[in-house]
């Protein structure tokens, strides 16, 4: 099993009603949950971990985890708030503004850790949800606990306009790349932490740190891999987007659903895959990212619609 340990929120997504008014509609969204739905469909043992409110917007939350055949059992619900995001597309490029006040994930703590069994292979951390107190710490906590038996796998997934203290996010980041076996970074990410578009020295760094693989998405412009031996690029799946919410995170997914089906979610193996073996799980996951952008909303592919 995976674990996606991170925010789930509702995007209200800019519509327009049958009269011609502006008007927002609400979806299940946030990076971690994106992806745990993803894998959920792409037929990987996944559950979920991240506090959810009692109130209809976690009952969603809920309700679309279980339809995307999630496991609930690590989720802690609890009468806070759920995190709310509104979304505005430019060139189908996405912005947010985002209301988590004391929300249900935002509020978690230690105590509320999830006691994880044998059958928990590894665990996917990212975005958001490690931006507020206490709730980031907590996760950040937790990624330590499990770094040193489980594969650890890790999306920044960057969304600046959350980010209040720029010194401290990136601390963080560093920490939790060098307890990661796979990062998973968009080019826009990497311009953000370091002001550059060179992505081989900074992976150079991460995978002396301790990363197995690194890999930088940079949408229709394909996509870049690196390991201590070698690294390699492949091109964008072509299609007509509708626009890229989710995409980045059903990469993701793809990525660690293939890895998982080869039989190589494992540390010593992801250390020494070979190019092969990354060149299919990269097309796999491009496959998956592919159907989410050609379709509104975060809506990954389900393992038959890739066959």
């Amino acid at each position: 099993m995976i674990v996606c340990c991170g925010e789930a929120l509702i995007d209200f997504l800019p519509r327009k009603t049958v009269e011609g008014a502006a008007a927002y509609q609400p979806f299940c969204g946030g990076s971690v949950y994106n992806t745990a739905i993803a894998l959920g469909r792409l037929g990987v043992s996944t559950g979920f971990f991240n506090g959810l409110s009692t109130d209809f917007f976690g009952d969603m939350l809920r309700d679309g985890l279980a339809a995307s055949k999630v496991d609930l059992r690590y989720v802690k619900v609890w009468d806070k708030p759920s995190t709310l995001a509104f979304v505005k597309l430019n060139g189908g490029h996405a912005r947010y503004s985002f209301f988590d006040d004391n929300s249900a994930g935002r509020m978690l703590t230690k105590k509320d850790w999830p006691k994880l069994d044998a059958k928990v292979k590894a665990l996917h951390f990212g975005s958001i949800s490690l931006i507020p107190e206490p709730g980031g710490s907590t996760l950040e906590a937790l990624m330590k606990r499990e770094a040193k038996s489980r594969v650890i796998s890790l999306d920044p997934n960057i969304r600046p306009g959350q980010i209040k203290n720029r010194r401290a996010h990136l601390s963080r980041l560093s920490r939790m790349i060098a307890m990661a076996d796979i990062v998973k970074i968009s080019d826009e990410d990497v311009m953000w932490m370091t002001g550059k578009n060179e992505y081989a020295g900074l992976a150079k760094k991460w995978l002396k740190s301790g990363a197995k693989i690194v890999v930088v998405t940079k949408g229709g412009a394909g996509v870049e891999a690196f390991t201590k031996d070698f690294s390699i690029a492949q091109k964008a799946v072509k299609v007509k987007v509708a626009d890229t919410v989710g995409a980045g995170d059903t990469f993701t997914a793809g990525l660690l659903a293939a890895l998982t089906r080869a039989r190589l979610l494992d540390k010593k193996k992801l250390a020494t895959i070979s190019q092969d073996n990354l060149a299919a799980a990269l097309a796999f996951a491009a496959k998956a990212a592919a159907v989410t952008v050609s379709r509104p909303g975060a809506d990954p592919p389900w393992a038959k619609e890739l066959a």
